[in-house]
């Protein structure tokens, strides 16, 4: 079993197609309890050595390279993600009115062009990523600055060509898995916790079809922890353990957009429509346009704050945009001024966060998207 992953794993990697699923040997091997546990310890492997691959030499930060790092503006990030000429640039510069160079031939953006466009009150910044071929994540070609900027993005819109769209899409999600980008993914519901002495402490919550202590000491051997508490409140897989263990996974919402349905009949597109987290579109034609905002919008899930100055109505025109999750009021203050919670007596809130309106609520408080809010200080 060892022999053949790793030469599998070694064939991978010199086509340079090395991928987040097990080797074609892997796959093939039988799943019981002897093989789940040397399956667990390949796979942890071979994420270390990833690891490797993808870290950047002489340990600069972020590894993002020249006109890569593009400063975060506005209340979101938006990364376009795909090969090249499938209509991305088009998008984008149609999207934003933002001319990014556009030519007929391949590979025509090569630095991350930035792009704002207002929507529902909130900026959202554009980013195109430029084209993310195979090997990315090995350091070919500039994709490991690239996904070094998907990884801060808050959703991605991976573009792909609606004639070759499933062998596309299956080689960009294998890139982004392979530097820790988990697409339309929860973090897997595992505790994790390191201490000095005691040995490995594990508990199942929950019925495990895959990892036994054994295997879990195993990984975890792998990375050189012998001492930790592991706590898995749902059916885990090994991959999902060597996620947490890593530590720097990042899970983002991705919808993918699928261009040129000029080209497909009407019959095709029905078919698309039912395709979970696809929007089909035509970049050159404008096609649908409305409906891709529609659900960019609803993967960012953002929250807008109305403020109202005392004795004024309320202001329509800018609202305040957070992140969803961490909407309490006194988030909003801290967006507004680190010093504004210092001054906090109450805040008045009217909108579908209170029972009736106003209602007087302390900074705990937490904020439903479109609320209007008065801050009354000390």
């Amino acid at each position: 079993l060892h022999t053949h992953s790793l030469t599998a794993y070694k064939q991978g990697h010199n086509t340079g197609t090395i991928n987040q699923s097990p080797g074609p040997d892997m796959a093939r091997t039988q799943k019981n309890k002897a093989t789940a546990h040397h399956l667990g310890l390949l796979k942890a492997r071979l994420a270390k050595l990833r690891r490797e691959l993808i870290t950047p030499k002489g340990g600069s930060g972020g590894g993002t390279g020249e006109g890569f790092d593009v400063a975060k503006t506005g209340d979101a990030r938006i990364g376009f993600v795909g090969f090249p000429s499938v209509g991305k640039s088009t998008l984008l510069s149609n999207l934003a009115g933002v001319y990014s160079e556009v030519a007929a031939y391949e590979f025509t953006t090569l630095t991350t062009v930035p792009g704002v466009i207002r929507y529902k009150g909130a900026k959202i910044q554009l980013l195109d990523l430029p084209g993310i071929i195979e090997g990315a994540k090995d350091g070919k070609g500039r994709g490991r600055q690239v996904i070094a900027v998907a990884r801060t993005c808050n959703l991605i819109l991976i573009v792909l060509d609606v004639l070759k769209p499933l062998g596309h899409k299956k080689l960009i999600e294998h890139e982004l898995e392979g530097f820790g980008i988990r697409l339309n993914k929860q973090p897997p519901n595992i505790g994790f916790k390191k201490k000095d002495k005691g040995g490995i402490n594990f508990t199942a919550t929950c019925a495990q079809s895959e990892l036994d202590a054994d295997t879990v000491k195993s990984i975890l051997a792998e990375y050189k922890i012998h001492n930790a508490d592991i706590t898995l409140r749902s059916d885990a897989t090994a991959d999902d353990l060597i996620d947490v263990v890593e530590g720097n996974r990042v899970y983002i919402p991705c919808i993918y957009v699928l261009n040129k349905i000029d080209q497909i009949s009407i019959e095709e597109l029905d078919i698309i429509y039912k395709v979970p987290h696809c929007v089909p579109i035509s970049a050159h034609h404008r096609w649908n346009f409305d409906d891709l905002l529609e659900k960019i919008w609803d993967y960012l899930k953002l929250v807008r704050i109305y403020t109202k100055p005392k004795g004024q109505l309320p202001d329509y025109t800018s609202p305040v945009v957070l992140p969803d999750g961490r909407t309490a009021v006194e988030d909003f203050c801290l967006k507004i001024h680190k010093n504004l919670i210092k001054e906090f007596k109450y805040a008045l809130v009217w909108g579908s966060s209170v029972k009736h309106n106003p209602q007087k609520v302390g900074k705990d408080h937490i904020l439903e998207d479109e609320d209007v809010i008065q801050l009354v200080k000390k």
